[in-house]
């Protein structure tokens, strides 16, 4: 047994950026139904949080010739400085101008990452900004793929690689931090009816 334990870390407002990968309205159209609607409202809700604690959201869009424009309900809500940046290459991290971007904001070096597909641009974006020295935390339940068990499988490789796998309301809470924080409720009204 290890004299000190490994530490599980938490997101923390101040060194926090959102990324929203892909989450485009023809590649929606592939995704189980049930599940997308979830994860549209959770990446809503972090997109909402995000400009409480005025976290930067950084957002992609996947070849939109092909793929079309960010969900429309997505990209009504991104803050007006937010332009999605276009890409061919699955990571983001190998997309020209990509780098200059989350470097814009020196001292945040977590990325919450969401969108879409789970097993594609999204592990192989985290994989890169892994090797960048950045911390990623993934909120299982605000990324799809079109495939249950391709989700699933990119989950298990993702913990496995030190990512860490957490959830919306998780993510939204550790920004918080505390009960008397003064956007506590602003924040905890995103979760009350879900």
């Amino acid at each position: 047994m290890s004299a000190h334990p490994v530490q599980m870390p938490l997101c923390q407002r101040d060194s926090s950026q959102l990324l929203i990968i892909d989450a485009q309205e023809r590649l929606a159209k592939a995704m189980p139904t049930e599940e997308l609607a979830q994860i549209v409202a959770n990446i809503n809700r972090l997109i909402a949080a995000s400009k409480v604690f005025r976290i930067p959201v950084i957002a992609t869009q996947q070849n939109s010739k092909g793929l079309g424009s960010i969900i429309a309900s997505i990209g009504l809500n991104l803050p007006p400085d937010t332009q999605p940046t276009e890409k061919t290459a699955y990571s983001c991290c190998t997309a020209p101008g990509f780098e200059r971007i989350i470097s814009a904001h020196p001292g945040r070096r977590q990325l919450i990452v969401v969108g879409m597909e789970a097993h594609i641009c999204i592990s192989q974006t985290v994989s890169g900004l892994q090797r960048w020295g950045y911390q990623v935390f993934v909120p299982a339940d605000a990324i799809i793929s079109r495939k249950p068990a391709s989700k699933a499988n990119v989950l298990d490789r993702m913990r496995a690689g030190g990512v860490q796998v957490s959830c919306t309301e998780s993510v939204a809470f550790e920004w918080i931090g505390d009960s008397a924080q003064e956007h506590f409720r602003e924040v905890w009204s995103l979760f009350r009816d879900q």
